[in-house]
């Protein structure tokens, strides 16, 4: 199998490239953010994401408005991957689908073996992210050791896994609907839509008048805004081939800004969090147990067995210098949540102030148990490897 054929090379090596310096460039953030929460200007700190700009606080615009950016270029990356990636062969597309399935419903049933019934059984989708920036940005760690082809499926894995955590948000984190900026909203999605495959516009303009009002009236309807942007990003001219199509140029001219300034402004706002002396008492509690295993032992257990289902099934097979042992250790950095799990987590728990804060650290210890676990496997694995 022609790795070239999954994605463009160049294209991938760039992608690798903004998504390693992004990943790190999160974890300075966030370390910051948390140190500067805990700090004697703490008060201060936390006051400026809480500061009330209109309806909204900065906090809720970062993570209504400026969040939507992110989803779109999810959006963007999904559409390409559809038609020339790792998912435009049906074959090919699924063991990513299957792994990225596993790595949803198995977090998800072991944070409910431990909540159903309780207060926090919505936290059940906060364990079923992947974090990509974080979990490449690990990967990369690796060097020339790492096969293309596992970048490759990790990148497609947490790509679906974004698709299914909208998924999820849009049906389960919706509480109540107002029907009219609905309607407004899906009737502009078909306008653009139409713009697209009938008139073939390819304009940016109104697409992006179009999305802006979508966003509006999905801010107001009860679904969460950031749909908005995923919604946009379909009707988005693309051109299989074409490197200049519409689709293309906008995820390019993304990846920079969300890697370097929308996903850090959002781990700065959102780890904010005062850090309080009996934190380790919250481990114990069925929530925090429910992330921490859900990520920690779901992930890679849900990824891997997915993946074994698949490919005994004959549905798919394992890529070309992959085995086993290296799909186990991919699955592990799966267990990477941050930016979608945190991102649930104020879906989950709104108004909860205690669930948020302890919940957002469990998701830091989880990701921090994953990647350190991750690499140290994988580390010893592909060097097992090379030496034969």
């Amino acid at each position: 199998m022609r790795i070239s054929n999954l994605l463009s090379g160049r294209t991938l090596r760039r992608f690798m490239e903004s998504e390693k310096s992004g990943g790190l460039t999160l974890i300075v953030c966030t370390l910051i953010s948390i140190l500067l929460a805990n700090s004697s200007i703490g008060g201060g700190y936390r006051g400026i994401w809480d500061f009330h700009a209109g309806s909204h606080t900065v906090a809720e615009w970062i993570n209504d408005g400026l969040m939507a950016v992110f989803f779109l270029l999810v959006g963007l990356e999904l559409i390409q991957e559809i038609y020339e990636g790792e998912l435009s062969n049906i074959k090919r597309a699924m063991l990513p689908i299957s792994g990225a399935l596993g790595g949803m419903l198995i977090p998800a049933a072991i944070y409910m073996s431990f909540n159903f019934g309780t207060d926090t059984h919505a936290g059940f989708g906060i364990p079923m992210a992947t974090d990509i920036a974080f979990a490449l940005g690990v990967l990369s760690l690796l060097g020339n050791r790492v096969p293309v082809s596992l970048k490759v499926f990790l990148t497609a894995l947490a790509v679906i896994d974004d698709l299914g955590a909208i998924i999820v948000i849009a049906i389960f984190y919706t509480t109540s609907l107002a029907w009219v900026y609905l309607i407004i909203a899906l009737g502009m999605f078909v306008l653009l839509l139409t713009l697209n495959k009938k008139f073939k516009v390819t304009n940016l303009i109104p697409y992006l008048i179009g999305g802006a009002i979508m966003w509006y009236c999905m801010l107001h309807s009860g679904v969460h805004a950031t749909i908005a942007g995923v919604l946009l990003a379909i009707t988005i001219p693309f051109r299989r081939g074409d490197a200049k199509c519409l689709s293309n140029r906008m995820q390019h001219a993304l990846h920079y800004p969300v890697a370097f300034f929308v996903l850090p402004v959002f781990a700065l706002a959102n780890t904010a969090m005062v850090i309080e002396g009996n934190w380790d008492q919250s481990v114990g509690e069925p929530f925090a147990m429910g992330i921490l295993l859900g990520l920690i032992v779901g992930k890679p257990l849900g990824i891997t067995l997915f993946s074994f289902i698949s490919v005994k099934t004959g549905l798919c097979a394992l890529p070309r210098g992959v085995n086993w042992k290296a799909l186990l250790g991919a699955g592990m950095l799966g267990g990477i949540g941050f930016t979608m799990s945190i991102f649930i987590t104020l879906l989950a728990f709104k108004g909860n102030v205690h669930y948020i804060n302890e919940s957002k650290l469990m998701i830091l210890l989880a990701s921090l148990a994953s990647g350190i676990i991750g690499y140290a496997w994988l580390s010893n694995v592909l060097k097992k490897e090379n030496s034969k």
